[in-house]
């Protein structure tokens, strides 16, 4: 690795000697060039530690993900969107429920924060997805290491920033809708969108639907129970004065997922359906999850200066209905309150500081016979500082935390966190970036107290009442170029983890009241050692013609242990991904503008490095997905009129698995041999945008 790190080292000063001027371009920030996309990279503000920070000045490797880009992706929820971001991959359980994993963590690890509030649901769970609507997400931006100085616990691996539009400019009011369509599990969605800002106030409303029926592949037909239903909808009324602004929101989502349990027939090795497929409505077994959310976001200007609070409750609710549809076996409520008061200045020698407190009350309640977690409450707290300059050609940032959490007859949990970071900035086109950061996570319920089947994942958890606290050091170095013909990027990474926490299997059955039995599994930990890489390289050999590529590797290992407990679950297959995509970008005056055309490959290499003891984990075999896509915004009279967008997913209906799938894990079809249901085959989509200004 300190070979790998030196020769980036001086490949990239080489190419900083080299480098020219980086041109000016006048396509819009809306625009779907990515030549232009490069080049205004370094100048994007993102979520830093003290505050908004430029790209360029962040010490931390950070993905930004546009509102261009999140339209014309395809996906079934926002988590399957931002996935094939490099080093980024989704824990999936069907189409419906998808966890986010940032460099092989995933889980309580990744902390999504949602509109500036830490997104709290049920985490924790293997069958349990993110309750936000995709449709509701302007931007994302993903930080990828370490990050509890402004966010505390469960930041370790990174943190998910979900964002929505910006505030209209004052005077304007815009409307949106979109619609789109999948064939392969006939999924169909809208949204309506509604904003403005008027004199001092400002308003946002929205609604959004999805809805879908199973999805199919080629081996295994159509899938029972991995049909959906959602509904969402938000919104948000403020003030906007020059002192700063005031907003009140209000979110709910409704999500119907079916659950699928994988039976199939002996003779015919055909998976069990007891009803006719190919249907849009809830089947048994089946979940309802329902997640509420209230938010007061303030910012008051104080001269250099920017106090901040935001403060939001949260209820969510799951329900699993599995012998009738009307009274649920399980029903779990879960309340949090979640605070955040900051406040940044600027001195006149333009040093950043920040200071500021945040943390949560939560409690829990089992309101049916089944339960899978007992009923707790928790208190979290947690103070930090931070500060950054910009000195000549370096940017300095770094700062210190400490976080408490208190869990009710389990005990408390303290954690000091910090972090120390530089970037240089040898010109306007290259940058180099080294961060070391320490992370702190307790231990979440589930680890705990679990005691119950999961029958999303089909399997028995046992928690366990002695886990410690997790806590980690990680050290990152990172460059980045860009020029008029090629920009490159690359961030390697090795993280040391004490105490980590872990589910395997025991290599035992448990047997319920009916006498099935279910892989019984528990938590334990060891100490972790990660390490890997993400780099990309985009081509541009003239303005309309980009060939992309990007490879991401992490390898999670155990250490002092035998073979087959030698490597960390659920971790991601190293990814290789390339696009090839021609574009006919900013042509004022004619039909289509912002068209391209685009084929892309997806390989995932063999997982051959998995965690084997009892069974925990199987090995995956190696495939390669192909793609083919293409988009335009339809122009009359001068002004943008719709965004089009049409794909081909998994071109060549490739039936595959992966790692991190759950349906992998279901029975064994007796007919091939083959164990598990595969993932969705060829799907094609369309999309459809269509912006209305009432100006």
């Amino acid at each position: 690795m300190k070979q790998t790190i030196i020769m980036a080292a001086m490949l990239g000063f080489c190419l900083a000697s080299a480098a020219q001027d980086v041109p000016q371009h006048n396509a819009s920030q809306d625009s779907a060039d990515v030549f232009f996309r490069h080049l205004k990279l370094n100048e994007v503000e993102v979520t830093g530690l003290t505050g908004q920070t430029k790209m360029r000045e962040m010490a931390a490797p950070v993905t930004v993900v546009t509102a261009r880009e999140l339209r014309s992706a395809v996906g079934t929820n926002i988590i399957d969107v931002i996935s094939r971001q490099p080093g980024i991959a989704q824990i999936t359980t069907g189409s419906a429920i998808s966890k986010p994993v940032i460099r092989g963590l995933g889980y309580n690890r990744v902390l999504v924060v949602n509109d500036g509030v830490r997104q709290e649901g049920q985490q924790w769970g293997d069958e349990h997805g993110l309750e936000v609507d995709a449709q509701a997400v302007g931007s994302a931006e993903i930080l990828k290491g370490p990050a509890s100085l402004m966010y505390g616990s469960d930041a370790m691996a990174g943190v998910l920033i979900l964002k929505s539009a910006p505030v209209l400019p004052e005077g304007e009011m815009r409307a949106n809708v979109a619609t789109g369509y999948q064939s392969n599990n006939g999924l169909f969605d809208y949204t309506l969108n509604m904003a403005g800002h008027q004199d001092w106030f400002v308003w946002s409303a929205r609604y959004s639907e999805k809805m879908a029926h199973e999805y199919k592949n080629s081996r295994d037909g159509y899938v029972p129970g991995t049909q959906f239903h959602e509904r969402a909808g938000h919104l948000m009324l403020g003030v906007n004065r020059d002192w700063g602004h005031s907003h009140l929101s209000w979110a709910a989502l409704h999500l119907t997922p079916s659950m699928t349990e994988g039976e199939r027939d002996e003779e015919t090795g055909e998976l069990i359906h007891d009803y006719d497929l190919k249907t849009y409505h809830k089947q048994l077994p089946f979940q309802e999850v329902k997640h509420y959310k209230a938010t007061w976001d303030n910012s008051l200007r104080l001269g250099n200066g920017q106090l901040k609070g935001i403060f939001a409750y949260q209820q969510n609710r799951r329900q699993e209905f599995e012998d009738n549809a009307q009274e649920p076996e399980l029903y779990f409520r879960l309340h949090t309150l979640t605070y955040d008061v900051r406040y940044q200045y600027t001195t006149p020698s333009a040093i950043k500081l920040a200071a500021g407190m945040n943390g949560m009350y939560q409690k829990s309640e089992n309101l049916a016979e089944e339960s899978l977690i007992p009923a707790y409450h928790l208190f979290d707290f947690g103070a930090y500082g931070t500060a950054s300059a910009t000195i000549g050609k370096w940017t300095h940032s770094g700062g210190l935390r400490f976080d408490n959490r208190s869990i009710h007859q389990y005990g408390d949990f303290q954690g000091v966190t910090g972090s120390l970071g530089t970037v240089f900035h040898a010109n306007d086109a290259f940058n180099l970036r080294a961060n070391v950061a320490r992370g702190f996570r307790a231990p979440n319920m589930s680890e705990l107290g679990s005691d119950g089947i999961h029958e999303g994942t089909l399997r028995y958890e046992v928690g366990n009442a002695d886990l410690k606290a997790e806590q980690s050091w990680q050290a990152d170095l990172g460059a980045d170029f860009s020029s008029r013909y090629f920009s490159v990027q690359a961030s390697l990474f090795l993280n040391h983890i004490g105490n980590y926490i872990f589910a395997h299997s025991t290599g035992e059955y448990t047997v319920d009241e009916d006498g099935q039995q279910w892989r019984t599994f528990t938590y334990t930990q060891g100490t972790a050692r990660l390490y890997g890489f993400e780099a990309s390289l985009d081509i541009h050999p003239f303005h309309q013609l980009h060939l992309g590529n990007s490879f991401s590797l992490v390898e999670g290992r155990l250490l002092h242990q035998p073979e087959d407990t030698r490597y960390l679950p659920m971790m991601p297959a190293p990814r290789w991904q390339s696009e090839l995509k021609y574009e006919l970008t900013h042509r004022d005056h004619r039909l289509l503008n912002n068209a391209y055309v685009a084929v892309d490959m997806e390989c995932n290499l063999a997982q051959n490095h998995y965690y084997r003891a009892d069974d925990t984990e199987t090995r995956t075999p190696s495939y390669t997905l192909f793609n083919i896509s293409a988009g335009t915004d339809l122009q009359f009279g001068g002004k943008k009129r719709a965004e089009v967008y049409f794909s081909v997913q998994n071109l060549f209906d490739r039936v595959y698995q992966n790692h991190l799938s759950r349906f992998k894990y279901t029975d064994v079809n007796p007919v091939t041999g083959c164990r598990g249901i595969a993932a969705m085959g060829r799907n094609v989509t369309m999309k459809l945008v269509v912006p209305i200004s009432f100006n």
